[in-house]
């Protein structure tokens, strides 16, 4: 098992959430949007500057400031 946070997985790649590991309202947030540990999503795209990240969770896109990404640690899957 192979866990990364959400900043760090290439376009294309899918992952299942294994945290949030981030606090308060960041972490009310991520979690109101259905990044839930267990669920499922792929990276769409990435800015060219890294910022913001696009992924579907749920058949929904979702944009994710990469500062919000690295706070969710997810297990790549193969």
């Amino acid at each position: 098992m192979l866990l990364l946070t959400l900043d760090k997985i290439e376009p294309g790649t899918s992952a299942r959430i294994v945290a949030n590991r981030a606090d308060g309202r960041l972490r009310r947030r991520i979690m109101d949007m259905g990044l839930l540990p267990g669920a499922e999503l792929e990276m769409v795209r990435r800015a060219p500057l890294g910022d913001p990240l696009e992924v579907i969770v749920k058949g929904y896109h979702l944009s994710l400031r990469k500062e919000e990404a690295k706070r969710i640690e997810v297990e790549v899957c193969k």
